[in-house]
């Protein structure tokens, strides 16, 4: 009784530290800090399970104990490796990990208790297999696209759409029936289905959509790892489990306000399947302005309030360090210096804030959609530093857009616009952007850190 008195304590301050952790996570000032209470929750989590349930030793503490040691060095490993680029495949693969497990779990148990589990509890199963077939499979596929290991046009098919509704339909009449008549080879063939359209869910998915369905596999990953606390009667699970597929829910649906869509529009794996319109194709055809480092320098110079809308460019470029630079020699001039954050900026859920937050920008100094845009009309120069689809005004104008209906950084309403590219290579929607064809627009070709070096080295002579 002691034992188990010390184990369920143990939970509770697990719990208690999951929570704290996610309300910390909510801002960015206190981010890492929540994180690392978050982490110290689960640490306690993992070895009052090693006593939970209490049972006889049946000789598995060897292959625990070295799965414990032989995981926590490859994720240690891969997290202090990974660059900025490279987060949003991180959080891929390491979601669809935690999914992979439920379903695992969720198989060997189902094989354990075939012949001898009520239907409640045969359902429970089913639908973990379910739910953590489905994340793992998508996240994977959601990480080799976000590494460009795949292409959108490889695993597209014609009214893929139609195709998702088919495959959920008949992967929920196979969970019936594995509920009603389980047997191995039930489970295979189910197992084998929830695979398969997990990975067809993913696969019409892409652009700026993207941030969405990494959010959205998050939530069904906690779900499983919720269901799959049930079948052990572990509650530390089932919380853990809750907090995140309610979290990932939430965050989901807010994304989804943000850009426009419904929720159901991406469950059915709607997302990214329009083509690009004849307008936008033959922005392809007009000229640009050009842009050299003094020229921006200058706009800089005399302006009063500047505007940075960060994108996944920017990370590539590793140029958030210069930004700071940047953002403090114009303080010291007396220029307002401010970041337009677009909600799907990025790769995933907050891929900027945490570009920004690495080189301790004052979280008070970015601004959401609504704040940049109420914002843009009274600044002067608007750095367009990475970012493509999220200030693109075909969502606004082209109802043959992929992007139409989205909310945008509508940037073109500063005085002058920098559009800081390597070329005039469409963005990760795969359309081309009429914003840099408009007659306040400039192009600044290069790398974006050298780019942002040589207009901090120009300044510096004004």
């Amino acid at each position: 009784m002691t034992t188990l008195l010390i184990v369920q304590t143990a939970y509770l301050i697990g719990a208690i530290c999951f929570i704290l952790g996610l309300r910390g996570l909510s801002d960015p000032r206190t981010a890492r800090r929540g994180n690392l209470i978050a982490a110290l929750g689960m640490g306690l989590a993992i070895v009052a399970s090693l006593f939970y349930p209490i049972a006889d030793d049946q000789g598995n503490y060897l292959w625990i104990f070295g799965s414990l040691i032989v995981g926590s060095a490859i994720g240690w490993y891969k997290a202090a490796k990974v660059e900025m680029t490279g987060m949003p495949q991180l959080v891929s693969i390491f979601n669809g990990l935690g999914g992979g497990s439920a379903m695992l779990l969720a198989f060997l148990e189902l094989r354990a208790q075939m012949d001898s589990a009520d239907k409640v509890t045969l359902g429970v199963i089913a639908f973990t297999l379910f739910v953590g077939a489905v994340s793992f499979s998508g996240s994977i596929l959601a990480y080799l696209k976000l590494d460009g290991k795949v292409r959108d046009k490889h695993v597209i098919l014609p009214g893929h759409g139609w195709i998702n509704l088919i495959l959920l339909a008949a992967s929920i009449a196979l969970l019936v029936l594995l509920i009603i008549s389980p047997s191995i080879g039930m489970a295979l063939a189910a197992l084998g289905l929830f695979l398969v359209y997990g990975f067809s869910f993913v696969a019409p998915i892409g652009g700026a959509d993207m941030p969405v369905v990494i959010s959205l596999l998050n939530s069904v990953t906690g779900i499983s790892a919720a269901t799959a606390g049930f079948l052990y009667g572990n509650q530390i699970m089932i919380l853990g489990g809750i907090l995140v597929g309610a979290s990932g829910t939430i965050l989901t649906v807010l994304m989804c306000e943000a850009m426009n869509r419904s929720l159901l529009n991406v469950i059915i794996g709607g997302f990214g399947t329009s083509t690009a319109s004849s307008a936008s194709q033959s922005d392809q055809d007009l000229s640009v302005q050009t842009a050299q480092p003094m020229d921006v320098a200058i706009l800089l110079n005399y302006a009063s309030r500047v505007i940075l809308v960060p994108g996944y460019g920017m990370a590539v470029a590793q140029a958030q360090k210069y930004a700071k630079e940047l953002d403090e020699m114009l303080s010291k001039r007396d220029v307002e210096m401010y970041y337009g954050i677009h909600p799907v900026a990025g790769r995933m859920p907050g891929h900027m804030n945490v570009l920004l937050a690495e080189v301790d920008i004052s979280y008070d100094k970015l601004y959401d959609l609504d704040q940049s845009n109420d914002a843009i009309g009274e600044t002067d120069v608007a750095l367009i530093v990475g970012a493509n689809d999220v200030v693109n005004p075909s969502a606004l104008d082209d109802p043959g857009s992929s992007i139409y209906g989205m909310p945008v950084l509508e940037v073109w309403n500063a005085q002058q616009v920098v559009v800081f590219k390597r070329s005039m290579k469409p963005g990760y929607a795969g359309i081309q952007n009429p914003l840099f064809f408009k007659d306040n627009t400039k192009m600044l070709f290069g790398d974006a850190a050298d780019s942002l070096k040589k207009i901090i080295d120009e300044l510096k002579n004004l």
